[in-house]
């Protein structure tokens, strides 16, 4: 029986995987900033859940849960960050406060939280990191540019991560989900608080599309779920899993958009180089 740490477990993929956990027979931490919506899932796993609030911008938050954590089991062996919001907006409407606010979910807390927690794995030479990440942390478009940054963010930060502890024995994958069916585009989704009619056809249109497919979304959250369990902890394990064919297919389209560009100026960039260089 392993333990896991899943933050954001009110709801979305969280809960799905926190669920797919339990019933796998796992030890799970549902952690969250409204814990009521978790109760009664760690309730209904007596022993094996624990339900904490774990707001990801307050540090003291975090600190006393991964105290509390600490003397439930003798470490995390899989984190899963999870929690997260959106923000639509164009990025010339983001205020500073709002970004900020946004860079300190998405990526402060998180870094709050692994670094508590790593330690532990240091000393097992075993654990897994799963980030959930999103293919807009690969691919950037009009009306998420500030939700995208942070999870370009997260995407070099993983990278690092699983070089620096892949030969301590501890995994790191990226999850990177196109649309799936949960609230982040809909109620749950901030919205710059300025509004600049030049955007209107470019970030605006965007959000409005991205808003009117809340609660349709192709991606299910009980299948991504049940294959984020099947590759938690095994060696093998990707460092990116990008998921539902949607992402696929704009991951592609990035990559190959790319290429394009590398070679097209490739002999332009190549010609940089210092004329005594070797």
């Amino acid at each position: 029986m392993r333990t896991w740490l899943v933050t954001g477990a009110s709801g979305g993929l969280g809960a799905a995987i926190a669920a797919e956990a339990l019933a796998r027979g796992e030890r799970v931490v549902l952690g969250a900033r409204s814990v009521e919506r978790c109760r009664d899932v760690a309730a209904a796993a007596g022993g094996a859940a624990l339900c904490l609030r774990l707001d990801m911008a307050d540090a003291g938050s975090i600190a006393t849960a991964t105290a509390r954590i600490a003397e439930w089991a003798p470490r995390v062996d899989i984190l899963v960050n999870n929690a997260g919001r959106g923000l639509h907006g164009a990025v010339e409407e983001v205020s500073d406060a709002e970004a900020r606010a946004l860079f300190e979910v998405n990526l402060f807390g998180l870094l709050t939280l692994t670094r508590a927690l790593l330690p532990a794995m240091r000393e097992a030479r075993s654990g897994h990191v799963i980030n959930i990440g999103s293919v807009a942390g690969m691919s950037g478009d009009a009306g998420t540019g500030l939700y995208s940054a942070t999870k370009f963010a997260l995407a070099g930060l993983s990278e690092a991560m699983r070089a620096e502890l892949a030969p301590l024995g501890i995994g790191v994958t990226l999850v990177e989900p196109g649309p799936f069916r949960t609230e982040f585009n809909g109620a749950s989704a901030s919205r710059a608080a300025r509004r600049i009619d030049d955007y209107a056809a470019t970030a605006h249109r965007r959000i409005e599309s991205l808003r009117a497919a809340s609660g349709r979304q192709p991606g299910d959250p009980r299948k991504a779920a049940r294959l984020i369990c099947d590759l938690a902890g095994q060696t093998r394990a990707p460092l990116h899993l990008v998921l539902g064919a949607v992402a696929v297919a704009r991951a592609r389209a990035k990559l190959a958009q790319l290429a394009e560009e590398i070679d097209r100026w490739e002999d332009a960039g190549r010609a940089t180089a210092r004329d005594d260089a070797g």
